[in-house]
């Protein structure tokens, strides 16, 4: 049974925000499952997710250790020591990227350009309430994930070969877009429901 795509992303996005909510034991619980579940399911677009990511990880952890107040871990550096809250926090935080990172992993493995544009596209319709178009937000996003899609499959042998690459025009071959938007169904309902029972669980 396959499910709608704007009911996955949907489902994604309340599991993200639930892991911004949570804390101790039960966050662990929730990342554990994102965690293990795309390992098992999507094992290979979660590592190479990873691999494009781990310096945004790093990043996010040296930060939280160094700019955080705290106790030093290595009192001879003073200043200069990263702090054991800043690492408790920076680790917390890694812990939230990483569980989202594994239900974005699950959802790409899971869903094809068309299907995910498709999929926001339902998602964007309170968007008309403002008088603004949806399907022109859709068809920049179909462009933009085409041409971030051709910028990775373009391989690059040192770093100014890539910035050259990066800024190179990409010809238009788009000349129509179709969004294929099938039904809602029960199972799409019980989805979203199942999510906002097992976090309001959580969060209680």
């Amino acid at each position: 049974m396959r499910m709608h795509p704007a009911t996955l992303i949907l489902v994604w996005g309340l599991l993200v925000t639930a892991l911004q909510l949570l804390s101790g034991p039960r966050l662990l619980v929730l990342a554990s499952f994102m965690l293990l579940a795309p390992l098992a399911l999507s094992g290979r677009k979660f590592l190479l997710l990873l691999r494009r990511t781990r310096w945004v990880m790093f990043s996010l952890l040296l930060i939280y250790a160094y700019v955080t107040p705290g106790h030093a871990i290595v009192e001879s550096l003073g200043a200069y020591s990263p702090t054991r809250e800043g690492l408790a926090d920076g680790t917390l935080q890694l812990l939230r990227l990483l569980a989202a990172l594994g239900g974005l992993a699950l959802l790409l493995d899971r869903l094809h350009r068309p299907q995910l544009v498709a999929g926001l596209y339902v998602l964007l319709a309170p968007l008309s309430l403002f008088r603004l178009s949806r399907e022109r937000v859709a068809v920049r996003l179909a462009l933009t994930l085409h041409y971030a899609e051709v910028a990775m499959l373009r391989g690059a042998q040192d770093w100014r070969t890539h910035l050259q690459q990066l800024f190179a025009p990409v010809p238009e071959n788009f000349h129509h877009i179709e969004l294929s938007l099938p039904r809602f169904a029960w199972r799409d309902v019980l989805a979203v429901l199942a999510v906002l029972a097992g976090s309001g669980w959580l969060l209680r």
